[in-house]
């Protein structure tokens, strides 16, 4: 999957009924993107019978997403990470501060002039962290990173599984979901639910 490139960083806000389930906001541009880091966690089981290997499960556990974008906003680090704003303005970060999930979608550029474009569901944010250099005789760009964990989210989708990620290469996609994957984020589509269980053999 070589890239060149990353950019349209968003997030969308995540509401939750009593359930867990989200509901998902507008999107909105979250920053200038530099780059992202992604790193998943599997939870694995081996199983061996007959003095050899029979199964290997690899399920997903979670996800790293580390972000380096060029600068976050009073608003995206209060939507981010449940930090305050006082009355004279000013950014208030407090140990008690809870942020909620978010939703995070950016595209990469390819080499063909294609782009992949990403949908994570639910992402947990922590905060920012930041470098600051005195100016020497040369200019060097100090940026902010931020650094989520990616977990499933609780809503099910037709199939009856928990997503984590959409991803699509803009050639390959069909009708109009590239023309709308910033308007809201995607929702998976299978049609008729997904793929009917085998009927039972006749015995």
């Amino acid at each position: 999957m070589a890239t060149i490139g990353m950019d349209r960083l968003f997030y969308a806000p995540i509401t939750e009924d009593l359930n867990g389930e989200e509901t998902y906001g507008v999107p909105v541009q979250m920053a200038k993107a530099i780059n992202a880091d992604l790193t998943i966690t599997l939870s694995e089981a081996t199983l061996h019978a007959d003095d050899g290997l029979a199964y290997v499960i690899k399920d997903f556990n979670s996800g790293t997403l580390v972000l380096g974008v060029d600068d976050l906003k009073v608003a995206v680090v209060k939507a981010l990470t449940g930090a305050d704003v006082d009355d004279n303005g000013v950014l208030i970060s407090a140990s008690e501060d809870i942020g909620l999930p978010v939703a995070i979608g950016f595209r990469a550029a390819k080499p063909n002039g294609d782009y992949r474009y990403f949908w994570f569901y639910r992402v947990k944010f922590g905060f920012p962290a930041a470098n600051m250099q005195t100016k020497g005789d040369t200019i060097t760009f100090q940026t902010p990173t931020i650094e989520g964990t990616i977990l499933r989210r609780n809503r099910l989708d037709e199939r009856g599984n928990h997503p984590w990620k959409a991803e699509v290469v803009d050639s390959e996609a069909s009708g109009d979901v590239i023309d709308n994957w910033y308007a809201e984020v995607y929702e998976p589509t299978f049609v008729g639910g997904g793929d009917e269980p085998e009927p039972d053999p006749e015995p």
